[in-house]
């Protein structure tokens, strides 16, 4: 008798783990699995308007500080959820587990391995995070959006696959396909991640004062938190520059068609999004993710010179030289986008069906 093809995604925190197991679980959907979906309650508010997903909320907590109150809390928390986790799967059964990363897929995927079900994690940065890397010895698979991926060492290699970038499937349908016009403008946009960057509503626009100053044109549509918006349209209209100012948008591709250049941070869901759409960036990596894994995905992208990398600390001088640079010599924006063609991820899902029906042949 066939294994039942009943997969099981479990994710939840940031949109770097969120978007993917939103993607992936359309995908798996289109292909006639049973699939269900759990996350934490963060990640509940940004998948609880689609309906297609069997959403489940199991929420956990980190070990992963130096507060050992945080590690006493935390550790009650995980073992809490890993038992719920067992007594979710049990009635579940699902085949196949999926964790993206992060702590909130820990219990299930811990839970998954009592109850003897396969499950597979998922890395979609250069640096193999921590909660993925106490799963690896127990892990069926190791999926990676990049060969170049550190920190899996030599022994568990045999587990790593490369399928690439687990992003929208519209991304693939969508490139930009000419670099603008060298008019003498620059349209910028800002993003600061699925929960903005409230730091870039106060460091950017001094920036952007000084090169109106210089007579360099240009636009600005900037993410921003709702709290800082008044303030923020007070400052460009005072100072006489074009903007557009949004909060989280599922609707990106509209503010991706008419960007140059894009600043961002230098989470791996936004990075590989405009790597596809070829969208140049000017990468500023949080200075406090973990394991300043930001800085090791936003240095990856320069050394390929898919863009640019600023750290924040340096942000002020360096991104008005950077940015005068550019508008004096768009072909800096031209042999990013160059080098950004030869690199797709348009297969990833492909690979992804590949190797889950290596498993359930496996189990057959």
């Amino acid at each position: 008798m066939k294994a039942k093809k009943n997969i099981l995604i479990a994710t939840g925190g940031t949109g770097g783990h969120i978007f993917p197991a939103y993607s992936l679980a359309k995908f798996l959907i289109k292909k006639n699995y049973e699939l269900s979906l759990t996350t934490d309650k963060r990640g509940y508010k940004y998948l609880k308007d689609f309906d297609e997903l069997n959403l489940n909320i199991i929420s956990s907590g980190t070990i992963f500080s130096k507060n050992p109150f945080i590690i006493i809390s935390g550790i009650s928390k995980v073992l809490f959820s890993i038992l719920k986790s067992i007594v979710f799967l049990r009635k579940l059964k699902p085949s196949i587990v999926f964790g993206m990363g992060g702590y909130s897929s820990f219990p299930v995927c811990v839970a998954a391995k009592l109850l003897n079900i396969p499950f597979i994690i998922y890395e979609n940065n250069l640096l193999l995070g921590k909660t993925n890397k106490i799963l690896l010895p127990f892990a069926k698979k190791l999926f990676v959006s990049y060969k170049e991926v550190e920190g899996i060492g030599k022994k568990y290699n045999f587990k790593s696959v490369y399928i690439g970038n687990i992003i929208r499937e519209e991304i693939f349908n969508y490139r930009k396909n000419n670099i603008s016009k060298d008019n003498g403008f620059l349209n910028l946009l800002v993003l600061g991640g699925s929960q903005a960057a409230k730091i870039f509503g106060k460091i950017i626009p001094p920036i952007l004062k000084k090169l109106k100053e210089n007579d360099i044109q240009f636009s600005i549509t900037q993410q921003c938190l709702i709290s800082q918006k008044n303030d923020l349209e007070k400052f460009y209209r005072a100072n006489n520059i074009k903007f557009d100012l949004f909060n989280y948008s599922q609707q990106i591709f509209d503010y991706y068609e008419n960007a140059d250049l894009v600043i961002t941070r230098a989470g791996s869901s936004v990075l590989a999004e405009l790597l596809n759409c070829r969208i140049p960036m000017i990468s500023i990596p949080l200075p406090s993710s973990a394991d300043n894994h930001q800085f090791k995905n936003a240095k990856y992208f320069e050394k390929k010179g898919f863009g640019y990398l600023i750290e924040e600390n340096t942000l002020g001088p360096n991104l008005f030289d950077l940015i005068k640079s550019i508008h004096k010599d768009k072909s800096l924006l031209k042999k990013i986008y160059e080098s950004q063609r030869d690199h797709s991820d348009e297969n990833v899902f492909k690979n992804i069906n590949i190797e889950l029906k290596k498993i359930f042949d496996e189990k057959n």
